[in-house]
């Protein structure tokens, strides 16, 4: 439309153009001589007979000879005039014309009503800003109502995502049965969950089958070590017994907390759900391993929030939490050092920080050490199952929290950002 408006206006404006050029070349041609003694009769002439035109004769000093304009600045060529400059009162109507220097110095001007091409070309305006703003408000609210359907799909797919992450391994994404992209993509997308989930579902059992099946043998075990223990025996004899009775309830240890840890993962929430104070539990595990640290010529330091620290959880899933964070972290810190636990809390978000000064962990290890059955070099040599900061990331996991482990400068810093509940 813009193209064929403007190819529009061109065309009138070179014929209204080749009008102008007509008029003048006629009356240069009636003059003979183009100067103002020869121009002055033929102009008086044509401002007499010639209606529709504008015509203007000056001399060399400008003063106005014949014509029914009023004066004009001497320009030569085309001349696009945006008033008459007829005789007074001047009419405010555009003009398109042409200027002459004649051969004395004298100034012609032929010219005509250029209404037309400045209401054409006004329309053209009307009709290109009208039909951009049309395009704007069609496009941008076509674009709203688009990206509302798009985002309102993108969400429902983060919403099941987040479902599934949070343990529902049942969540599905909803068709709309029209058949389109959005429903071949969540056809696809459930298939791929229906077989995950049983990929899961199948690693949980198999987990939880080992764990159950050996502890039946390992127990048989202990107890016939037991039995053997109370026999007459000598040293030697006695000592690998003792280690063998060692050795076994570590197994046992393990498989405790892999059934544990398969339990926990398996779980669609959170088993004997009810509100917790954080701030009685810190309070009395402390206690506990008080006595332990100064055994230990370590010394244990809290700084404990007096705000309420409350949180939707299992009481014993936290306790064992935080005691397993406490065990680490007075096991693997040498004499003399300090541990120190301290909480605090925000609107929305209970903080508890065990810190110490002793070996850390490198930062390139940080993530790793929550995996299962993994134990650090320098750790080798102290007594566990590789599995405690595993417990400890699915307890968290569980009760939609996080744990970080970050760099004390020296030792490390554990945080625990588990979320407020009130008690309301």
């Amino acid at each position: 439309m813009a193209i064929s408006g403007y190819h529009s206006l061109s065309l009138l404006t070179r014929q209204m153009q080749k009008t102008v050029s007509d008029e003048r070349e006629e009356a240069l041609s009636q003059a003979g001589i183009h100067d103002i003694a020869h121009m002055r009769p033929v102009m008086t002439e044509l401002v007499r007979n010639g209606p529709g035109f504008y015509y203007l004769l000056q001399d060399a000093q400008e003063h106005i000879v014949v014509g029914n304009m009023l004066h004009l600045k001497p320009t030569q060529g085309w001349r696009n005039l945006t008033w008459t400059h007829r005789s007074l009162p001047p009419e405010h109507r555009p003009v398109i014309g042409y200027g002459l220097t004649l051969q004395d110095g004298g100034y012609l001007f032929v010219g005509i009503d250029a209404e037309p091409v400045q209401t054409l070309r006004r329309d053209l305006w009307f009709t290109f800003i009208w039909g951009l703003a049309g395009f704007i408000i069609i496009g941008a609210g076509g674009g709203l109502i688009v990206s509302h359907f798009v985002l309102g799909k993108i969400e429902t797919i983060s919403q099941t995502a987040r479902d599934i992450m949070h343990g529902d391994m049942s969540r599905r994404l909803a068709l709309n049965t029209s058949g389109d992209e959005f429903d071949h993509l969540a056809t696809s997308l459930n298939a791929m969950l229906e077989k995950n989930e049983c990929l899961i579902t199948s690693l949980h059992q198999v987990t939880d089958d080992i764990a159950h099946d050996m502890r039946r043998p390992l127990a048989h075990l202990g107890q016939h070590l037991d039995e053997a223990m109370q026999q007459p025996h000598s040293p030697s004899q006695a000592d690998a017994l003792s280690h063998a009775k060692i050795n076994l309830n570590e197994a046992l240890e393990i498989f405790s907390s892999l059934l544990k840890l398969a339990q926990m993962e398996a779980g669609a929430g959170i088993p004997d759900n009810q509100n917790v104070s954080l701030r009685d539990i810190l309070l009395s595990i402390t206690d506990i391993y008080r006595p332990i640290m100064e055994e230990k010529q370590q010394t244990l330091s809290v700084y404990l929030s007096q705000d309420e620290m409350t949180c939707s959880g299992n009481k014993v899933l936290l306790v064992q939490m935080f005691s397993n964070l406490l065990e680490n972290a007075t096991n693997h810190c040498p004499a003399g050092s300090t541990i120190v636990v301290s909480s605090f809390m925000s609107d929305t978000t209970n903080t508890v920080i065990i810190a110490d000064n002793g070996p850390g962990i490198p930062e390139h290890e940080r993530e790793r050490v929550f995996e299962k059955m993994v134990r650090l070099d320098h750790s080798r040599s102290v007594p566990g199952t590789g599995l405690g900061l595993s417990l400890v990331k699915a307890i968290v996991r569980l009760h939609h929290g996080r744990i970080t482990l970050l760099d004390n400068a020296p030792g490390l810093c554990c945080k625990i950002q588990l979320p407020y509940h009130s008690k309301k």
